[in-house]
């Protein structure tokens, strides 16, 4: 997965028109920059452009160097041939780091990203919890507020409280796996199903006290099961407070997505 931040055309602006900017100031300087120096410095273009997180804009920011490169900075000048040895495998390996470097850019934004997003799980976690612990919030609100968390952690449409056992419908269970029948369903490779709704059962000591049930109609959603167990965790939470209450929560208010 790709992660993209600022405009394309921006970043593929820079791509193509920084090599090229760079490499003219490059070639009046030919007698005092060497041509490893001059390497260094498209290299940091690459990865200025890479850093934005688009994997095609770091792709064409590498190859274009290498094209500039060898169009101001081998010899014969101004002409895309080269005709030594050295200067060919300089080119290629330009290319070849700066490919690299786009990867390992990307791969820096993907970890950040999955910081961030496991930061944002735990805080509905410990909010919910917190909740429950305090034992001060009124059963409906805790269930509301799990409801939200969620729709959130799964990035589903809608999510709503119904009171009640599970029926005969794709089942979220405790080990993040989602089943149908007794099958379990591929959600990791085809996404959560969009021709039914899903349900994911509240319980506490073997009573079932309702299910959420989750709608994921208008596109493919793909979820991990590190998402998924946070859901089950959260239900968990809910289960905690309704098991301590005799009257259930009513669905009415509970399921409408703002």
């Amino acid at each position: 997965m790709e992660v993209r931040t600022g405009s394309p055309a921006i970043l593929y602006g820079a791509a193509l028109v920084g090599p090229i900017a760079v490499s003219t100031a490059l070639a009046g300087l030919r007698g005092t920059v060497h041509d490893t120096n001059a390497v260094l410095v498209l290299v940091l273009v690459v990865v200025a452009v890479a850093a934005a997180g688009s994997r095609s804009a770091g792709i064409v920011a590498a190859l274009s160097c290498a094209v500039w490169f060898d169009f101001f900075l081998t010899q014969p000048y101004l002409t895309f041939t080269i005709t030594r040895r050295d200067d060919v495998e300089t080119a290629v390996l330009l290319t070849a780091v700066g490919l690299a470097v786009t990867e390992i850019a990307l791969w820096g934004r993907r970890q950040q990203a999955r910081a961030s997003r496991r930061e944002g799980y735990l805080t509905g976690v410990v909010g919910a919890a917190a909740l429950v612990a305090e034992g001060e919030a009124e059963p409906a609100v805790v269930v509301d507020f799990v409801r939200r968390q969620i729709m959130e952690v799964l990035g589903v449409d809608r999510c709503e409280f119904v009171p009640g056992p599970p029926v005969s419908r794709p089942r979220l269970i405790q080990d993040g796996s989602i089943v149908r029948d007794g099958q379990t369903l591929d959600v990791d490779r085809a996404g959560l199903p969009t021709n039914d709704v899903i349900e994911l059962p509240v319980s506490r000591g073997g009573v079932v006290l309702g299910r959420f049930v989750l709608t994921a109609a208008a596109r493919v959603v793909w979820t991990t099961r590190e998402q998924r167990l946070v859901a089950v965790t959260l239900a968990d939470q809910a289960a905690a407070v309704l098991s301590g209450n005799q009257s259930e929560p009513k669905p009415g208010n509970l399921g409408r997505t703002p």
